[in-house]
């Protein structure tokens, strides 16, 4: 590890950035915090001529706070509560997590998408925007302007389905008397945690149901995030089997994903203390922080990104997410109309 008189500025920098645009996703929960740091830094890294002095930290932050963020997602995990939901929901997030990642696969190759854009894309559309993103990164070693360019995929059809998902599920028939049913849709087919939240409470809102279609849906959500574990670990796998002849060369303590560990134990921590009569809200906290983490390593992103690059490369992997949002939502619908929840 880096020390601390190497990366103190850079990571002061990113630390006041996390926290003006964690209050802003507060205010706009829509857009959420990660997406304004990762603006944010893309816009200050254009006014700062010499970066040399703030790049340790700002690496450090974009790498190993990233990671430390996906390890304390773990804790809002109760596995009781996900294998309970999983026994109806599993199914659909299974059929939706292979269609994004099928889609991602075959337009890399039609469309020449670079494949860590492409998994990365891939991986955010059907597990869970921005958190598979960091846990899916270092794993493949994707540069910032690669995360960058596939966090600000996501975001945008994150928005669009937290607007649009409502007047869908009122169009299609949905039940007004019960969450259920839309709870799991928005699950389901809505990629990031904050727009999940979004589209469920704006359903609530709209029939008077209180916080059941909310509840619902973030469980479910909350399921899929478990798709981390073994989409990781295959990426792992991949990446050493293409070493191929040169695997005597490789360091497997790199490539493994060993926060992934980490990260299961936390989710064991929580289901054992829960058993044992803890309230969940004990790791609302440690929840909370996992979500800055997250917002401070974007905001190192957005600093390691050049914006102009970024435009001018976005329009394949812009259309990439929008087919593999389409899979989703089409996938997730089909699944629930057969299996009668719909």
């Amino acid at each position: 590890m880096k020390k601390i008189t190497e990366i103190w500025k850079g990571l002061l920098l990113c630390l006041a950035m996390a926290v003006i645009c964690y209050f802003l996703g507060l205010k706009f929960p829509v857009i959420g915090g990660p997406v304004f740091a990762i603006l944010f830094g893309m816009l200050l890294t254009l006014f700062l001529k010499d970066k040399s002095r703030l790049q340790p930290g700002i690496t450090f932050t974009s790498k190993k706070i990233l990671q430390y963020a996906v390890i304390l997602l773990g804790f809002g995990l109760n596995l009781n509560v996900i294998l309970e939901t999983g026994k109806q929901s599993l199914p659909i997030i299974i059929a939706t997590i292979a269609t994004s990642l099928g889609i991602a696969a075959l337009l890399k190759k039609a469309m020449h998408v670079p494949a860590k854009i492409s998994t990365l894309v891939g991986a955010g559309s059907s597990i869970c925007g921005g958190s598979a993103i960091a846990a899916t990164a270092p794993v493949i070693d994707a540069d910032d302007e690669e995360v960058a360019q596939a966090i600000s995929v996501i975001f945008f059809f994150n928005v669009i389905a937290a607007l649009l998902f409502p007047a869908l599920g009122g169009m299609i028939g949905f039940s007004t008397h019960s969450g259920e049913a839309f709870g799991v849709f928005a699950g389901t087919a809505v990629n990031d945690t904050s727009s999940v939240t979004a589209a469920a409470s704006t359903w609530d809102s709209m029939h008077g149901l209180g916080n059941a279609t909310l509840d619902k849906a973030v469980t479910v959500k909350l399921t899929r995030t478990l798709a981390i574990i073994p989409i990781t670990l295959f990426l792992a796998f991949l990446r050493t089997k293409k070493a191929g002849k040169n695997a005597d060369k490789v360091d497997f303590k790199k490539i493994f994903p060993f926060f992934i560990l980490f990260f299961v134990g936390a989710s064991v921590i929580t289901t054992v203390a829960v058993n044992l009569g803890a309230p969940v809200s004990v790791f609302d906290p440690l929840k909370e922080l996992s979500k800055f983490f997250i917002i401070m390593a974007m905001a190192a992103i957005g600093l390691n990104t050049n914006i102009v690059k970024l435009v001018k490369t976005g329009g394949k992997p812009i259309l990439m997410g929008l087919c593999c949002w389409i899979g989703i939502t089409g996938v997730s619908l089909i699944a629930q109309h057969l299996m009668g929840i719909w």
